[in-house]
């Protein structure tokens, strides 16, 4: 999963994975500037990298995602969470949510959808659809730690499997060069064929000498 680089991963000689340097890179969208400033500030407290957008639409074009060529370059595209306002103009944070789901390239980046009212049925819509978390406004720094916990720890766990993996199949690899191939039939035929050859060369020879006394 990972779209971003959240960590760098150090794997010592003994093979044992450690994570160090978690560092987040945040899409913020939300059209209140003031609700903007007070996220940005809160995820930089939180050692994020942040990027603020103030439209689903402008989400969209940074992402790559509106169809327009000249947007920014996927591959070096980095982004680890996206949170976003539920209600803007246009398109609203669970059309950005839909928008990013369906996205064979970000789909698997979490997504927090924050609101100022604590309507249920909007709420299990954007967790029903695939948000992370639904956050209720104002945002406390709590919030963003946990958030940021909980990422951190799916994206170590991922890189864990990964390693163990390739461990498990370095280890396969290993072991079918150790073993040695069996033999094919037709090497077991031609040397049946040369023993047998061998047993009857004295047969042959005795056969010639019993005809030579006879003439």
């Amino acid at each position: 999963m990972a779209v971003g680089e959240v960590m760098r991963m150090d794997i010592p000689a003994g093979g044992d994975l450690t994570v160090t340097s978690p560092e987040l890179h945040v899409l913020a969208v939300d059209d209140s500037i003031v609700d903007r400033k007070v996220i940005e500030r809160l995820l930089r407290i939180s050692a994020c990298k942040v990027t603020t957008v103030e439209s689903g639409a402008m989400a969209l074009q940074y992402l790559g995602l509106d169809g327009d060529k000249g947007a920014s370059g996927l591959k070096d595209l980095k982004v680890n969470l996206i949170v976003t306002d539920y209600s803007m103009p246009g398109l609203t944070g669970y059309d950005l949510l839909k928008k990013i789901k369906e996205s064979s390239v970000f789909r698997e980046i979490p997504v927090v959808i924050m609101s100022s009212e604590n309507i249920l049925p909007r709420i299990e819509q954007c967790l029903r659809e695939g948000a992370e978390d639904f956050l209720l406004k104002p945002v406390k720094l709590a919030d963003v730690k946990r958030i940021k916990e909980l990422i951190v720890r799916n994206e170590a766990d991922d890189c864990k499997t990964l390693s163990h993996s390739n461990k498990r199949k370095l280890a396969e690899d290993i072991d079918d060069t150790a073993s040695p191939p069996p033999p094919s039939s037709s090497s077991s035929s031609s040397s049946s064929s040369d023993d047998s050859s061998v047993e009857d060369f004295p047969s042959s020879k005795r056969m010639k000498s019993e005809l030579s006394s006879l003439l």
